[in-house]
């Protein structure tokens, strides 16, 4: 079954997704917009992924923060994991597997 790549590139890819998206794991480039008294500041952090579907932080956190978004660089870096290393390793197998 570990020969196949297909199954190779879609347990990594869950995997992959699952952790990044179900634990707070503050990796990718992102910016806080926080909104006082009709001002907005924008600071550049760390975000992680489980933020966008409402997992790992506390709603008093969330007090001030008007949105919160991934930089370019950010989401690259997120496709790069999600999708790329998977892809990766999928190709690995393949070649291994069609080696002469």
């Amino acid at each position: 079954m570990i020969q196949k790549p297909i199954f190779v590139f879609l347990s990594t890819f869950i995997s992959l997704t699952l952790i990044f998206f179900l634990f707070p794991i503050n990796l990718f480039d992102g910016k806080i917009v926080y909104e006082y008294s009709f001002k907005e500041h924008i600071i550049d952090v760390p975000l992680s992924l489980s933020y966008f579907i409402g997992l790992g932080y506390d709603e008093s956190d969330m007090v001030s923060v008007k949105d919160f978004y991934l930089t370019i660089k950010g989401a690259i870096m997120a496709l790069i994991l999600i999708f790329g290393f998977p892809i990766l390793l999928a190709f690995r197998v393949y070649f291994k597997n069609n080696k002469n």
